[in-house]
């Protein structure tokens, strides 16, 4: 049996986390292979792997591509299927849980290069908004500016982790001019010197871009320039 393609690419993860059915079918087409290269998938093979009918595996293949989690291919004899990079995070998250069940990790380490950002952690960092959230919730007002560190390959992987941990909420705010939207704060070391990595939900910087803030001016305080590496230990309590 050859599953009907349906050419829609939406980006609803969140489906995946509600419905074990369709993660179960995402992991297995990523042990074919589907993550890195793509692989020839038929919903007989499929079906006969989750224990189910060809048309209940069709359907999952159908709700994984509906969500922007795979595409598909239709080839003569079955499809080829691609997961996304949307794909590709559910599995990291769902693996780095895993991970840290059985691991019972409470730290992530994230290594990166000093950069120079685009200019706008200090204006964003200093405004009457962010700064009242900041004494509240983190017990501290940051020094006007963020550090960005460009993460290596292994580090923007690990970095996904984030989106399973809490944090501390600085919510969304306004003025009369915009909305102004929310970040999520988690607590950090480096080198000793407390601070917060920082996760904006609307950002402007790649995912290998890592936003640091701290009561204090970390380059003056670590005595670092740009160029040079860190380690930034990052607690998941």
């Amino acid at each position: 049996m050859v599953c009907v393609p349906i050419l829609l690419y939406m980006s609803e993860m969140e489906t995946v986390g509600a419905e074990p059915d369709k993660l179960a079918a995402l992991k297995l087409l990523g042990l074919e292979g589907s993550v890195k290269a793509g692989a020839k998938v038929s919903c007989n093979e499929l079906a006969s792997r989750m224990g189910t009918s060809d048309q209940t595996a069709s359907r999952r293949l159908q709700a994984l591509e509906e969500d922007g989690l795979v595409k598909r291919e239709m080839l003569s004899d079955g499809q080829w299927v691609e997961v996304t990079d949307d794909g590709a995070s559910v599995l990291r998250r769902e693996y780095d849980d895993y991970r840290r069940i059985f691991e019972g990790d409470e730290s992530l380490e994230l290594v990166g290069e000093v950069v120079s950002g685009m200019g706008e952690g200090k204006y964003y960092i200093s405004l009457d908004g962010y700064v009242e959230q900041f004494v509240e919730r983190l017990g501290y007002e940051p020094f006007p500016g963020t550090l960005n560190l460009s993460l290596d390959d292994e580090s923007t992987r690990r970095r996904a982790a984030l989106e399973n941990v809490e944090g501390t909420i600085i919510e969304e705010w306004e003025n009369e001019d915009r909305t102004f939207g929310a970040v999520t704060c988690y607590d950090a070391s480096i080198d000793g010197v407390d601070a917060h990595v920082i996760r904006p939900h609307r950002s402007h910087y790649p995912d290998d871009t890592l936003e640091v803030i701290a009561p204090v001016k970390l380059r003056e305080e670590l005595e670092i320039d740009y160029g040079d590496e860190l380690n930034v230990e990052v607690r998941l309590e």
